[in-house]
């Protein structure tokens, strides 16, 4: 199945890299894309439980689901995501 989320924090290339990189380490999860001008990642999943485990990778990175809580650890969480994935780029 394929989906498409609204994320919080998305700032750069960085961020986008870290999460494509974070997100295709999971089992079951595949074609990891990243818009950075929507706000958007996308990919492929094969059961509920790959999807809640890429929902909470994100949100352990740093960018939430909209309308999930963005707390101040999680916004500078994604800070060092985006710095990690200006580094390994």
């Amino acid at each position: 199945m394929e989906i498409k989320l609204k994320i919080q924090n998305l700032k750069c290339h960085g961020c986008a890299n870290t999460i494509v990189t974070q997100l295709s380490k999971l089992n079951d999860i595949a074609e990891v894309m990243v818009d950075n001008n929507s706000d958007e990642v996308s990919f492929i999943y094969s059961s509920e439980l790959s999807f809640n485990l890429a929902k909470k990778k994100l949100s352990d990175l740093g960018y939430p689901i909209v309308g999930e809580s963005n707390s101040l650890p999680k916004k500078a969480k994604s800070f060092v995501s985006c710095v990690v994935g200006r580094i390994t780029k």
